[in-house]
């Protein structure tokens, strides 16, 4: 089954957090390492996506409590796979096999369970992160002007991402937690440029924003109506929000997408509001309950987790949301 025909048929629920259960494992130094990297030059603890490799078993693990719980969609575990974001580890090198090992792991876990039940196919969402580095703002208040990247050296980290996540299997590309837009563009230019120079059919490609604050806007400035605008030449699967607010903080947001998007919208928030010690306490029948009156509204077509959500929580949203209908896209004017 295509992901347009489940779309079609009912809600589709994303997976949640990935960095909240890696914590769980309470992992050292020696477990990121492995026998591979045990002698490698510079710290590595809290490099999550090198676990693809040095420790899979953990993170097909993760995969699979997310598919017991409900989820049709599992993203890779590749926010950081770019030879950009690797650079904090020295580690540009792996960029590629970074994405191939993260893609083999979610296609593993998602292949067994729509195995164990053919009727709910369970997806593979290669996930582009937003970059350590930004295209629209200045590292330096100094200099207004200047960059630490430019949008070649984007395009370039976000294609050798690409290529590594189709070649390990993924069935669609998620560009999410997008705060500057400019970054997401490379990452579209590099996705169309991918398939084009492959001359394969484009996967679906997901995109997903995130609105930092109660002014509505994205990080580089934009109001949702102007991210929106700004990347729908992708012709997009969907176009979401994730990451930054709670379930309660987000639903004006939410909304709003629900009114003008010619795509599926799809929402993902954090479990709530961090609390002084940065750790996320809302409970997984609260998250749940929100995302279920957005569903009931007729706002959504694919939910679920970000930052502090567990596999509770993609259980309880599942629950909630599962007989009710996905929202119908818009009937859009044509020109004559």
């Amino acid at each position: 089954m295509h992901i347009k025909q489940a779309l079609a048929e009912r809600i589709l629920v994303i997976d949640g957090a990935m960095g909240t259960m890696i914590q769980r494992h309470k992992l050292e130094e020696a477990d990121y390492r492995g026998e591979r990297f045990k002698d490698w030059h510079t710290d590595v603890k809290g490099n999550n996506d090198l676990l693809c490799i040095t420790k899979p078993e953990i993170i097909i693990g993760i995969h699979e409590l997310y598919l017991e719980a409900g989820a049709d969609i599992i993203e890779t575990n590749t926010f950081s796979s770019t030879v950009i974001a690797m650079a904090d580890y020295d580690m540009q090198s792996l960029a590629y096999e970074l994405n191939v090992a993260a893609a083999q792991c979610a296609r593993k876990a998602a292949d067994k369970y729509t195995a164990l039940n053919p009727a709910k196919p369970r997806f593979v969402a290669g996930a582009i992160g937003p970059l350590n580095k930004t295209l629209s703002l200045s590292p330096d208040v100094n200099n207004p002007g200047f960059r630490a990247v430019t949008f070649d050296e984007v395009v370039a980290a976000y294609y050798e991402q690409i290529s590594g996540l189709v070649d390990g299997g993924v069935d669609l590309i998620l560009i999410e937690t997008i705060f500057d837009t400019l970054n997401a563009k490379g990452a579209i230019f590099a996705v169309k440029k991918y398939f084009r120079d492959k001359g394969i059919p484009e996967l679906p490609v997901m995109i997903s924003g995130t609105i930092t604050d109660a002014s509505g806007r994205t990080l580089s400035g934009q109001t949702l109506e102007a991210f929106y605008t700004s990347v729908m030449h992708a012709n997009p699967l969907s176009v979401g929000l994730n990451c930054a607010l709670g379930a309660a903080e987000m639903r004006s947001h939410i909304e709003e997408l629900s009114s003008i998007a010619a795509c599926h919208t799809s929402a993902y928030p954090n479990a709530g509001l961090p609390n002084a010690m940065g750790e996320y306490d809302e409970q997984p029948h609260e998250t749940a309950h929100f995302i279920e009156e957005w569903a009931e509204q007729g706002f959504v077509n694919i939910v679920g987790g970000c930052c502090g959500t567990t596999p509770d929580h993609i259980k309880h949203i599942a629950q909630n949301v599962q007989h009710l209908k996905p929202r119908a896209l818009p009937v859009l004017e044509t020109a004559l």
